[in-house]
């Protein structure tokens, strides 16, 4: 299998430049239908999509410094569809007064073969998860409710276990580089969601999944 063209992503000015806006939080378990409630009427689909997917990530240790992680992920509810590999840069540390984190993503399309490819490329699996749960959108806004759980036997998504009592609740956008005030209407559509759902600006590194 050849490398997925990075090509496909949107471009800005000759070269890949989205960067994703984002902010977390999460709901116990009883209050997760208040929170669909309300975002059935806040959101421009009335009824989410809804989801299984299979993670896998991938670390490739150098010589020194972190190592490289690329995420691995596909659907066990539409299992012909196409893979996703995704990379997800280190937060930016830049301006304080952004009300969301702020990170380069690039998100590709590939076949099926994704984790041979990965494992020849010299990439180890370090842990593998399958999420669950509901998408709404309003306008750029993308929020995703979704119960992780982890994966018994290697391989195996059959064989889980619930990670916690609580749906991890995330509110993202993908824009260009720049679009700083997507983040002000995040901050918006964040305060509408209290106080079912505290979302925050939390930093992705000092979470394992």
């Amino acid at each position: 299998m050849e490398a997925p063209p990075v090509t496909v992503m949107p471009v800005t000015g000759g070269t890949i430049n989205m960067m994703e806006y984002l902010l977390q939080g999460s709901v116990l378990d009883q209050a997760l239908e208040s929170l669909l409630h309300r975002l059935r009427g806040l959101c421009d689909n009335m009824e989410p999509e809804t989801f299984t997917d299979h993670e896998l990530v991938y670390l490739l240790k150098g010589q020194q410094g972190n190592p490289f992680i690329l995420r691995a992920r596909r659907s066990l509810s539409h299992p012909t569809a196409p893979w996703h590999l995704r990379y997800l840069g280190q937060p930016e540390v830049g301006d304080k007064s952004r009300h969301a984190l702020v990170r380069n993503c690039v998100d590709v399309a590939a076949s099926h073969s994704l984790p041979e490819f990965l494992n020849e490329m010299g990439f180890r699996m370090d842990h593998e998860f399958v999420a669950n749960g509901h998408i709404f959108r309003k306008g750029a806004m993308k929020i995703v409710v979704s119960k992780l759980s982890r994966i018994l036997v290697p391989g195996n998504t059959e064989n889980t276990e619930r990670l916690s009592l609580s749906y991890l609740v995330e509110l993202s956008v993908l824009a260009p580089a720049g679009q700083d005030t997507v983040s002000e209407d995040m901050r918006n559509f964040a305060e509408q969601l209290k106080p079912l759902v505290q979302l925050e600006k939390i930093d992705p590194s000092k979470q394992r999944h």
